[in-house]
């Protein structure tokens, strides 16, 4: 439990690699992008890659989650976006909060796009859009809930989309999806720590005491209340965040025999209740 600090998150699997590919070789056929992106880590869940790979392409940034999400944190965000020249939206894909703005904003983006097209006698051409963003950021949840039913395949875990597939969504617009990619390298660690917390990189490739542990400690110093109320705990300002997970472990009766904490279970439980939105509406990251 020592050394849960000296460890760093990586993961760049084989296919994402070609997704870098398949994203520019189908540039030519789409008219833009859009972005799906964690609200809780907007900076830390958006490739800095895309840029590169989209080129000019007009982008429009969806901010999932945003349920889960601290709303203020949330509307910085947008603003920010706005002031970059970047349309950019607070949504919910799975419950449909906020998706009715982007119809609306597909046609203000795009609008020299379809100018163009009417002026060729084209009218009524669909704009076709990239669906891009790192894995579990609700790509697949956005697909569906445009289309009106479940035929993109969708999951709570990286890396589950591995094909393309074009969803015709009404409103003249078709959507194209992507596989998740992530980047090479992290070279911001605490990139690789946020992307972890929320189930962007696999849970199989980190250590979890570890990553509970950095979880707890980031949350103790910036949202200690989170913590202190949902486990029911009095002080744990300056702990390290081993401590604190021996002491949700012993509040929640996690053990095993001997009287031991059984850490892999507690450690299981605050990702999994951090993620779901249970320890409170927090996002870690500002503009």
């Amino acid at each position: 439990m020592a050394d849960f600090q000296k460890q760093t998150v990586q993961w760049f699997p084989g296919h994402m690699a070609k997704t870098r590919r398949i994203i520019g070789e189908s540039l030519k056929l789409v008219d833009g992008a859009v972005e799906i992106l964690d609200a809780r880590i907007p900076y830390s869940s958006s490739n800095p890659e895309l840029g590169t790979m989209i080129k000019n392409k007009p982008r429009i940034v969806l901010l999932n989650k945003c349920d889960i999400a601290d709303s203020d944190a949330t509307r910085l965000w947008i603003d920010y976006y706005k002031s970059i020249g970047i349309t950019a939206l607070a949504v919910d894909c799975r419950t449909g909060k906020g998706i009715g703005a982007f119809f609306p904003a597909v046609k203000k983006v795009f609008c020299d796009v379809i100018e163009k097209n009417e002026s060729r006698g084209m009218s009524g051409k669909p704009i076709r859009l990239m669906v891009v963003g790192i894995p579990n950021t609700g790509k697949s949840s956005f697909i569906n809930r445009m289309a009106g039913k479940n035929r993109a395949k969708v999951a709570d875990r990286a890396g589950v989309t591995r094909q393309q597939q074009w969803f015709d969504v009404g409103n003249g617009i078709e959507l194209l999806d992507t596989p998740g990619v992530l980047w090479p390298k992290f070279n911001d660690p605490q990139v690789g720590d946020r992307l972890a917390f929320t189930g962007a990189v696999k849970d199989e490739v980190t250590d979890m005491e570890t990553l509970s542990c950095r979880l707890l400690e980031v949350l103790s110093k910036t949202r200690p209340q989170a913590i202190t109320q949902r486990y029911k705990l009095n002080d744990i300002v300056a702990k390290p965040g081993w401590q604190i997970l021996e002491m949700i472990g012993r509040k929640r009766g996690f053990l095993i025999k001997g009287g031991e904490i059984d850490f892999a279970r507690a450690s299981a439980v605050i990702c999994d209740e951090f993620r779901g939105g249970l320890l409170g509406r927090i996002t870690l990251e500002l503009p």
